[in-house]
């Protein structure tokens, strides 16, 4: 087992070993075994990693039609791109316009760190995001360290940047405290540490804990306030049980959330048909989903934009096939229906 020994001025303060590598590498045969019987106890349809490895991605989920799609994205908007949070809103444009295959889903993300910066910022930010990890990995030679934490902190991020190659696991908290951590330990300035005065640090870090609980504190509020208005009456805070989406207003990190709620429970009419078709068009590209469709080409109708309806109506039909078929029908186009 590997040693790890940390230590202050005064002396050790804490030993403790690391699993042998071997011990380590016995636990991959667990992995897949619970990759295999998780999905059977919880059932519901629940595809695994088996299954997946197995049968292949399903039709029109593969991952190499989804990068086909994003680079056919990236050659549209190649300098600046679609723009930060425009992914989704630039794949339901495309419509039947790829020149293959096209991915079936919501696509709000590429699927691969580098293309997703590319297609929404530009392949010159690209570029200079990924080149400046790469040089700060090259500038730390991490094939040259000895220290088993620091190592360990290595090998976290590099699994966490494979894994960035394939899905998106920044976009998740865990991940996202998991990489800053490891970039907290490895992060050069933390050697010269030790030689510079300490109650300056001591003050700056005070303060910025103190601001990033002030955040947390905000953002959970804000989240249990805005939440209320997506649960049952039965499972709402008692402020909130009745005319919750009253209460949501204001909110600066979920607003477009409040407006999704207020499209979606408002029921369309002439007198607000144009007030809606404003929230409509706004939300498409917040989440380009059936329901805002659907009120976008309804909404347009009544304010006589026949030709905008039937754009809008054609790219439904080629985005989402089934529940265009079920609003043609007058059936309920929400995705828990289909």
């Amino acid at each position: 087992m590997a040693r790890i020994e940390r230590r202050s001025e005064t002396g050790p303060v804490a030993s403790y070993r690391l699993p042998a590598p071997l011990a380590l590498l016995s636990l991959i045969p667990l992995y897949f075994a619970a990759a295999w019987v998780l999905p059977r106890l919880v059932g519901g349809g629940t595809e695994s990693i088996v299954q997946r490895l197995s049968e292949g991605a399903p039709a029109g989920h593969s991952r190499l039609i989804l990068w086909h799609n994003v680079l056919n994205l990236i050659a549209e908007h190649p300098w600046r791109g679609w723009g930060w949070g425009e992914l989704s809103f630039a794949h339901y444009m495309h419509s039947g316009l790829y020149p293959g295959a096209r991915f079936v889903e919501i696509l709000d993300n590429a699927h691969n760190l580098p293309l997703h910066l590319a297609v929404e910022l530009g392949i010159p930010a690209a570029v200079l995001v990924c080149g400046s990890f790469i040089w700060f990995v090259i500038a730390a030679q991490p094939w040259r360290e000895r220290d088993p934490f620091r190592l360990m902190a290595w090998g976290m991020m590099g699994v966490i940047v494979l894994h960035s190659l394939l899905e998106y696991p920044l976009w998740y908290g865990p991940f996202q405290i998991v990489f800053g951590l490891c970039l907290g330990v490895l992060w050069p300035a933390r050697r010269a540490a030790a030689d510079r005065p300490r109650h300056g640090a001591h003050v700056i870090s005070s303060l910025a804990v103190t601001v990033l609980i002030a955040i947390v504190g905000y953002a959970s509020w804000d989240y249990i306030r805005i939440s209320q208005v997506y649960l049952p009456r039965e499972e709402r805070l008692p402020r909130y049980e009745d005319h919750p989406l009253d209460k949501a207003q204001g909110s600066w990190l979920f607003a477009n959330h409040v407006d999704f709620a207020k499209l979606t429970l408002t029921p369309l009419t002439i007198s607000n048909a144009a007030e809606i078709h404003v929230l409509a068009s706004r939300l498409v590209h917040f989440s380009p989903e059936p329901r805002v469709i659907v009120k976008l080409i309804e909404s347009a109708e009544l304010m006589g934009l026949r030709e905008k309806a039937k754009t809008e109506a054609q790219r439904f039909s080629v985005a989402f096939p089934l529940q265009y078929r079920r609003w043609i029908e007058g059936k309920s186009v929400d995705s828990s229906a289909v």
